[in-house]
């Protein structure tokens, strides 16, 4: 007999709930992580949030004025950057998804590189609206 038929094979567990707050995700899979946080903040808040304040806002310019005055307010103004920066974290991971479809960057390193691509663009979009929501610009 040989040396590696002698070996045992490796068993792979899956992580207990103690070992969750110290297991390191990489990057690519925080992204994933976030895509779908992200698709799901925007489909429950769509009935919520949006459909009715986009309603509100086409049905008179009285209640334009009106929803105009209720999105003045900063906590409004808030609520209203976590929807942008769900949408935007959702496009440009949608890309980079529909990329990775075609087999373009699926080897480890460029798929490191463009889930950092992401976070860095999504998060650059979302402080230029950011800006632009809080007057800055």
């Amino acid at each position: 007999m040989s040396d590696t038929a002698a070996k045992p094979r490796p068993q792979f567990r899956n992580i207990g709930i103690a070992q969750i707050a110290r297991y390191r995700l990489p990057l690519a899979g925080k992204l994933s992580i976030l895509h779908r946080v992200s698709g799901a903040l925007l489909f429950l808040c769509l009935p919520l949030v949006i459909l009715p304040l986009f309603a509100a806002s086409v049905a008179s310019p009285e209640s334009y004025a009106q929803v105009a005055q209720y999105a003045g307010n900063p906590l409004v103004k808030l609520v209203l950057l976590v929807l942008v920066w769900g949408y935007l974290h959702h496009f440009c991971a949608g890309i980079r998804y529909l990329v990775l479809d075609l087999h373009i960057g699926i080897d480890k390193v460029s798929a490191q590189k463009s889930a950092g691509v992401v976070f860095g663009v999504s998060l650059a979009l979302t402080l230029v609206f950011a800006l632009k929501l809080f007057g800055a610009l």
